[in-house]
């Protein structure tokens, strides 16, 4: 039997992000007010959940691959009370890398839904920029746009190629809104 599952981008979706920075130190991390409700939601509704993030910072010689998992072990801790996290996967590349794992490349939404034998049909791309979405599209599951960090923006900047996305407030009402189609 394949998997439901729910996709998140990390930083500006689950996570505060303050746009244009990148976060290496795990006393930042910080969850949206409504974060732990929403992954409650989620696992009531028998989801399992993934974090895809492009972490840039590495491939830019920023910070390396220790403090993107101190960073991701930190966000487990705060969201442990509600939920596990069942994967985390990241791009460590640099835009200029032409990786296959940047989203929106499909790279690591497929090999996430081969290692998790996951049902494309019913799972969900949660995130907060227009490359969320198009990863989204790229692996052939639907994307929801989030509002919070850089969705604002891009909604303004890109509403023509957005309009068959759905967009929320935040992480909550898009658990809320899955809940809804599954009535």
């Amino acid at each position: 039997m394949k998997n439901k599952a729910i996709l998140m981008d990390r930083d500006g979706t689950v996570i505060k992000e303050k746009p244009g920075t990148y976060l290496s130190d795990p006393k930042g991390v910080k969850l949206y007010k409504n974060t732990l409700k929403a992954f409650k939601l989620f696992k009531e509704m028998g989801y399992k959940l993934f974090i895809v993030s492009n972490q840039s910072g590495i491939g830019r010689g920023y910070f390396g691959e220790a403090e993107v998992n101190a960073v991701n072990q930190r966000m487990c801790q705060l969201l442990k009370e509600a939920a596990d996290i069942d994967g985390i996967y990241y791009c460590p590349h640099a835009p200029n890398e032409n990786c296959s794992c940047r989203k929106p490349a499909p790279g690591l939404g497929l090999k996430l839904i081969k290692e998790h034998n996951i049902d494309v049909a019913n799972s969900f791309m949660i995130g907060d920029k227009k490359s969320d979405m198009d990863f989204a599209a790229n692996i052939g599951m639907r994307g929801i746009m989030v509002l919070t960090a850089n969705g604002k923006r891009q909604k303004a900047k890109y509403a023509p190629q957005l309009k068959n996305v759905k967009i929320c407030l935040d992480i909550y009402g898009a658990a809320k809104y899955i809940k809804e189609l599954s009535k």
